[in-house]
C-alpha cells in the first residue's frame, strides 16, 4: 500500500492547540510578519538561524504548519490546509530511534532560542508541545 492509498487522519485527530495558533499568531503585531514580501493573512514563523544547527526538514515543518494552520482563509483553504497538516502529521509519527532522538533535540534548541530572544509566550508554547501536539510519541 503507498502513501497515497493509506487513510488520512481526520481534521478532529489533530490537537486543539494548532487549532489556536490561527487566533495566537493573528494576535501579534511583529515586525518580520510586517514585511513587505508577505502577503497580508499569511502565517509565518520567525527564522531560525542556521548556527542552532535544527535539522532544515524539521524547519520546514514548523514552517509549513504555522503557514497552513495561521494563514486567513482568503490565503489558505482551510481544508486544503487541514489535509496537509495531516499528512505532515502522519510522515512526522513515523519517527524512531535516532531521527525521532534528534527531532526532539532540535525542537528543545528551538524552545531555548524562542526564550532566549524573549519569542512571544505562545510561540514557545506551541514549539514546545509540536511533536506531541502531531501524535509523536516515543
Amino acid at each position: 500500500m503507498t502513501d497515497k492509498d493509506k487513510p488520512v487522519p481526520e481534521d478532529d485527530d489533530l490537537p486543539d492547540d494548532l487549532d489556536d495558533l490561527d487566533s495566537e499568531l493573528d494576535d501579534e503585531d511583529d515586525e518580520e510578519e510586517a514585511s513587505d514580501d508577505v502577503v497580508e493573512g499569511a502565517a509565518v514563523f520567525p527564522e531560525i538561524p542556521e548556527e542552532l544547527g535544527i535539522h532544515p526538514l524539521m524547519l520546514g515543518i514548523i514552517h509549513a504548519f504555522v503557514f497552513l494552520d495561521g494563514s486567513d482563509p482568503d490565503v489558505v483553504s482551510p481544508p486544503a490546509a487541514g489535509e496537509a497538516m495531516e499528512y505532515l502529521a502522519t510522515y512526522l509519527q513515523r519517527l524512531k530511534g535516532d531521527e525521532l532522538r534528534r527531532a526532539k533535540e532540535d525542537m528543545e534548541a528551538m524552545v531555548g532560542y524562542a526564550k532566549a530572544e524573549k519569542w512571544p509566550k505562545q510561540y514557545v508554547l506551541f514549539l514546545k508541545s509540536f511533536l506531541a501536539d502531531v501524535g509523536v510519541t516515543e
